[in-house]
């Protein structure tokens, strides 16, 4: 079994869903993670927090600097993902699919060999 990535892209100045659409983006989203762990393809998911929240940290001459806003100058973030594990690309494609229909755009990135040690 391989792990993926799948993240979702949050597009700086798209319309924000309404109060209602992300009650339900938030219900449909916990029966995708049910869906998920019952099938044995659940190993983490987490949402995040918008991105002038985050530091960057730096090491510069050997010391750490830190800067506030997001790392990338960009107009997509991610939003939050899923941790699964698969048995193939295709079965995470699958499952990327039932995200994106709840949270619009899923990027489905494989974990690299080493990782899966």
């Amino acid at each position: 079994m391989r792990q993926y990535l799948l993240s979702v892209h949050f597009v700086e100045g798209a319309p924000a869903p309404s109060d209602e659409e992300m009650q339900t983006m938030f219900r449909e989203t916990d029966r995708i993670n049910d869906e998920l762990q019952a099938a044995g393809a659940w190993v983490f998911a987490g949402g995040l927090t918008s991105p002038d929240s985050a530091t960057v940290v730096r090491i510069e001459n050997g010391n750490p600097t830190m800067s506030d806003g997001p790392f990338v100058e960009t107009k997509e973030h991610i939003a939050g993902f899923w941790v699964i594990k698969c048995a193939d690309l295709d079965q995470a494609l699958t499952w990327a699919e039932k995200c994106a229909a709840v949270c619009g755009p899923i990027e489905v990135r494989p974990f690299d060999d080493l990782s899966q040690a």
